[in-house]
């Protein structure tokens, strides 16, 4: 089953499907983000607000999100440890 993780807005993303969650401020990550721009692969997330943190999908496609990096962090692995301990009362 697939781990969807809230990255704001009300706008969830497959948690088993990001590859990277970065800073949006170094120069590489906006090369990479103009990128993907033109390839039409960037999903805006933002609702209009600053851009604080790219997500980077096995696909190519890049997430652009509103909310910190440390705090889309921090809801992957909350997520995650809910999804370790459905997997421990299932084999229970």
């Amino acid at each position: 089953m697939a781990n969807l993780v809230n990255i704001g807005f009300g706008n969830f993303v497959n948690a088993q499907k990001v590859t990277a969650v970065v800073n949006p401020d170094a120069a590489p990550i906006k090369r990479l983000v103009q990128n993907a721009r033109e390839k039409q692969l960037v999903i805006d997330a933002t609702q209009g607000r600053r851009t604080k943190s790219v997500l980077v999908m096995e696909s190519g496609q890049i997430l652009l999100s509103a909310m910190q990096p440390d705090t889309v962090a921090r809801r992957f692995a909350a997520g995650l440890g809910a999804e370790q301990e459905m997997k421990g009362e299932e084999q229970a």
